[in-house]
């Protein structure tokens, strides 16, 4: 992991930009200054090899010491150096309950790419790219480097000033900051892309609507810019919610196309929202994605579920 830029992007807010080896090629994380001078740094990057002396080297930047570090959600680009920066720093590492708990059940000791797997066969996933996707997702766990039992933070939270603003979808525990109109956004809201709204094992059951919900929030807190953990800074943070409102809108739409001429797995559906060649991480994301869309319209009555054959299919009324 490189540190690519380093940028004052608002007095007293540094962004740290860091190459990535995912689908995705880069991750924001940000310090930001307190009252006493001292920065929090909000999210980690991914824990590769040669984070910590990355870390070392974009930190000499700041001009005081690093009071705490505050995870977003559990992805491992946002809590893989999380336990690397806390030692590098001493600052405590703080994140909420929520995502803790999903943390822990994805990348502590008792993960199981196994459950994952039974998961995503259920749901149509080809046994070839089941096993690909075992193999990846080993690799992804040692790369992330958590800190156990972290300093809660819940929202209403203030850490200098900023509240901590639940906003799930992206991540069931989906934490941001919001001061003087000014959003720490993480994944909850990216300016060019939709952040990923995915239904996984043990989460909660319609992450669709939490995420609609969420972005009907932003609207109605009205910040005036928005720093997101990838792509470019939002100035009009409101309008770029009412995009992804109206993009999620019409993929429900296209979901229920996708089911006219009879019942589909979740991975059918998936090929018709996402038809370009996906590799296996990106299908399983297009899959989780597809399911979340899939399941709010059950919720709504607009779809029926069909088991059998080992199997989950969906059908149109």
């Amino acid at each position: 992991m490189t540190a690519d830029h380093v940028t004052d992007v608002m007095d007293g807010i540094v962004r740290f930009t860091f190459a990535l080896p995912l689908g995705i090629d880069h991750v924001h994380c940000y310090a930001l200054r307190g009252q006493d001078g001292a920065w929090t740094v909000v999210d980690t990057g991914l824990g590769v090899d040669d984070a910590r002396e990355r870390w070392q080297l974009a930190l000499r930047r700041l001009d005081a010491p690093v009071e705490r570090i505050v995870v977003t959600h559990f992805h491992p680009d946002h809590v893989g150096a999380a336990a690397l920066l806390a030692a590098l720093t001493g600052a405590p590492v703080l994140q909420g309950a929520i995502d803790y708990v999903q943390c822990v059940r994805t990348w502590g000791p008792e993960r199981s790419s196994e459950r994952l797997l039974a998961y995503m066969r259920e749901h149509g996933l080809p046994d070839g790219e089941a096993d690909t996707l075992r193999s990846e997702n080993e690799a992804l766990a040692g790369l992330v480097h958590y800190v156990r039992d972290p300093t809660p933070l819940e929202p209403g939270d203030r850490l200098d000033g900023w509240e901590v603003i639940h906003l799930p979808g992206h991540a069931d525990g989906h934490l941001c900051l919001l001061r003087d109109g000014v959003l720490i956004a993480g994944d909850a809201l990216l300016a060019t892309i939709s952040p990923n709204v995915g239904l996984y094992p043990e989460a909660r059951p319609d992450p669709l609507a939490d995420y609609l919900e969420s972005l009907e929030r932003i609207v109605g807190l009205a910040p005036s810019v928005a720093f997101a953990g990838h792509g470019e800074t939002m100035t009009d943070p409101v309008a770029r919610a009412r995009e992804l409102i109206a993009h999620h809108h019409e993929r429900l739409e296209r979901t229920r196309e996708a089911l006219a001429d009879g019942p589909g797995t979740a991975y059918d559906v998936s090929l018709a929202l996402f038809p370009g060649p996906l590799g296996p991480v990106l299908r399983r994301f297009a899959l989780a994605e597809t399911r979340a869309h899939l399941e709010y319209l059950v919720f709504r009555d607009e779809l029926s579920r069909i088991a059998g054959d080992g199997l989950v299919r969906y059908r149109r009324p």
